[in-house]
């Protein structure tokens, strides 16, 4: 293929994007923050950013290597024991992103001769993770419990079975019932793997995530545990057990073959562990913004989900009418994103608002108004 039959594809490709109301845009951050993950918002926290300089100064920007080369630092092993027992665990290993954490994780633990059950609102990373080990998937409805355990009670004795799901969705706002997952898999001998980006940092009374909430860490072999949202910082941690922290270490291709994070990372990230530790008010403050704002667009006429989670999908269906509405809350002065497949479910497209302790009532109950006109605008 000559590059300009190349081109004509990947252009009609795009075209057919745009009449789908799918082409996606870069477009920086604007006004007030509705749609980011930063929920305690550690981003932009003098602790957290001093130590980060700091750092910097100290030990440089870059690392020079994969951590197998000279990309490893002792501040890296600190952050990895810190986080370890923040987290309740044996043993963590960091990644440079919960994507490469993963996909790592995924395409290491789980062979070909394997069975692996997912929910079918899993995240895509986790998706591309199971499709990389090449084992059978099994996808299961959204959160049933009962078909997960007819699965799991109904596959072929002698075959290792992982459960793999994500502890809070981060589409949909709603929890994991991770505790019938953790008695169904210790029943069963199945591995239990918990996604905890959205959760960790938040729930919990040390603030380490929704398995920390629901008391299930007995049941679970890994967690994932994205350091980029309410950590504030980037990367992500894989807790478990020491054996298997190694075996990561050795063949987790996605850590193998990266060049390490810059150590000013580490720095960052004790610092932000420091924050939740000693500022447990965030999280209280958190949970309270969160529930405030399902209540006001009540209010408004908007249904949302029961959950009570800082994620609230406000569904629109067709993904125009989504951008619109994006669009038309950020001429407001209001910064919320639109969602659409392949990243929600077809006929699913939504603004994903999300909540974060920088957010004052005042400015909850405007944007709430604000939302709920403009959804009776573009829903009529």
């Amino acid at each position: 293929m000559s590059s300009s039959e190349l081109e004509r594809r990947v252009r009609k490709a795009i075209r057919e994007l745009e009449a789908d109301g799918l082409r996606r845009t870069l477009q920086p951050p604007s006004g007030i923050d509705l749609s980011s993950n930063d929920y305690l918002g550690l981003a932009t926290h003098p602790y957290v950013k001093q130590r980060m300089a700091e750092a910097v100064l100290s030990e440089g920007c870059g690392s020079t290597g994969s951590r197998l080369l000279r990309g490893n630092r002792e501040s890296f092993v600190r952050v990895e024991r810190r986080f370890a027992e923040f987290k309740g665990a044996e043993s963590a290993l960091y990644f440079g992103s919960g994507y490469a954490a993963n996909v790592g994780v995924l395409s290491t633990f789980i062979e070909r001769q394997d069975i692996v059950f997912s929910d079918e609102h899993n995240h895509a990373s986790i998706i591309d993770g199971i499709r990389l080990s090449h084992a059978k998937r099994t996808k299961f409805p959204h959160c049933d419990v009962d078909r997960v355990a007819q699965l799991l009670r109904g596959a072929p004795g002698g075959t290792q079975k992982f459960l793999v799901t994500e502890s809070l969705f981060s589409m949909d706002g709603d929890f994991a019932p991770l505790a019938d997952y953790a008695d169904l898999c210790r029943e069963t001998g199945t591995a239990l793997i918990v996604d905890e980006a959205h959760a960790v940092g938040i729930y919990g009374a040390r603030g380490s995530g929704f398995v920390e909430y629901t008391g299930t860490e007995y049941a679970v072999f890994l967690t994932i545990n994205t350091a980029g949202k309410a950590l504030g910082v980037a990367g992500a941690f894989v807790a478990g057990p020491v054996w298997a922290i190694d075996f990561l270490i050795q063949r987790a291709r996605p850590f193998i073959f990266s060049t390490a994070s810059p150590p000013p990372v580490a720095a960052a990230l004790e610092a932000s562990l420091d924050v939740i530790r000693d500022e447990p008010e965030r999280r209280l403050q958190l949970l309270a913004r969160s529930a405030l704002l399902r209540s006001l667009l009540g209010e408004s006429g908007l249904d949302t989900p029961s959950s009570n989670s800082q994620i609230i999908p406000v569904i629109l269906g067709d993904n125009q009418r989504a951008c619109n509405a994006a669009q038309e809350l950020q001429r407001e002065g209001f910064d919320v994103r639109a969602l659409r497949p392949p990243t929600v479910p077809a006929g699913t497209a939504r603004l994903r608002v999300t909540v974060n302790v920088g957010l004052e009532e005042s400015t909850l109950r405007r944007f709430a108004l604000a939302l709920g006109k403009v959804c009776s605008t573009v829903c009529s």
